[in-house]
């Protein structure tokens, strides 16, 4: 009876086993097919030219998205600029008073903000930035890419921060050291990996956004480094290429969106790595 029940137990666990691993590599199937549907796409037009040179005006072969590349780093930088320094200091905070009224609204009101879609976002940049400078520009399209940055950088701040012991905060203090030394000097060092792992996630959360971008940055056919003044990105070019009536675009849309799929993949491979060297 014993060794039927034993037989039973190991015949369960093989087929429980057996179909989480199997359900596991299905839900990679949909990726795999997509990443090579993409890049094969997208690899034919990929050259040296295809990263130097700007679009050329239709019927002409050849151009490039190297004003796309050039607006994507530069509304990146923005958005960080926007998200990273609030963000890690509201995520401390809501960490140092978890059970406060204050920080229970303002947690609330991130994960609300996190949910907003895309395209809300982007109206909303289009009329606290775009309609008061009378024009589309760079800084609004950082400004908007920032605000969807934000929530993630403040909760993942804020998840890091708790798993610190607070052993150490608590020996800073006792050796007479003021809280914001503390702060800046214990507690900032200590989750140093986890904050930029939810720094690089973000930057993967808004890298592929074109909603608010058509709605702030508007798109730049020519390499700027004028943040008063409209960018390309490589989401609004994949955008406004796609859509178009030109073969000759629909190859530059594909290589770009190749470009993109490459880089959000190195931010999530990356950011996986810091994770495991953190664990």
């Amino acid at each position: 009876m014993k060794y039927r029940n034993l037989v039973l137990r190991k015949t369960k666990d093989i087929l429980f086993r057996s179909i989480v691993t199997g359900l596991s590599l299905l839900i990679l199937i949909p990726l795999i097919l997509i990443l090579y549907y993409v890049l094969s796409k997208g690899i034919a037009v990929l050259n040296y030219d295809f990263f130097t040179q700007v679009a050329k005006p239709v019927g002409e072969v050849g151009g490039g998205i190297a004003n796309a590349i050039l607006g994507t780093l530069i509304l990146l930088a923005l958005a960080m600029i926007t998200a990273v320094p609030p963000g890690i200091f509201t995520g401390i905070y809501l960490a140092e008073n978890q059970h406060s009224k204050l920080a229970y609204t303002i947690r609330l009101c991130a994960d609300v903000l996190q949910g907003i879609p895309a395209i809300v976002i982007g109206i909303i940049a289009y009329t606290w930035f775009v309609m008061p400078l009378r024009h589309f520009s760079a800084l609004s399209g950082g400004l908007a890419l920032g605000i969807m940055m934000l929530p993630v950088v403040i909760r993942s701040t804020e998840e890091t921060v708790k798993l610190i012991p607070k052993s150490l905060k608590e020996a800073a203090l006792a050796l007479g050291s003021p809280y914001y030394k503390v702060i800046l000097k214990v507690v900032l060092p200590s989750g140093l990996k986890g904050i930029l792992t939810g720094v690089m996630l973000g930057i993967a959360r808004v890298s592929g956004e074109a909603a608010p971008l058509l709605f702030t940055a508007f798109g730049n056919p020519f390499l700027s480094l004028n943040i008063l003044k409209p960018i390309q990105s490589l989401p609004s070019l994949i955008y406004t290429y796609s859509s178009s009536p030109y073969e000759e675009w629909h190859m530059i849309a594909w290589g770009a969106a190749a470009c993109l799929v490459v880089f959000i993949f190195i931010l999530i491979f990356t950011t996986k790595v810091i994770t495991h060297v953190h664990d």
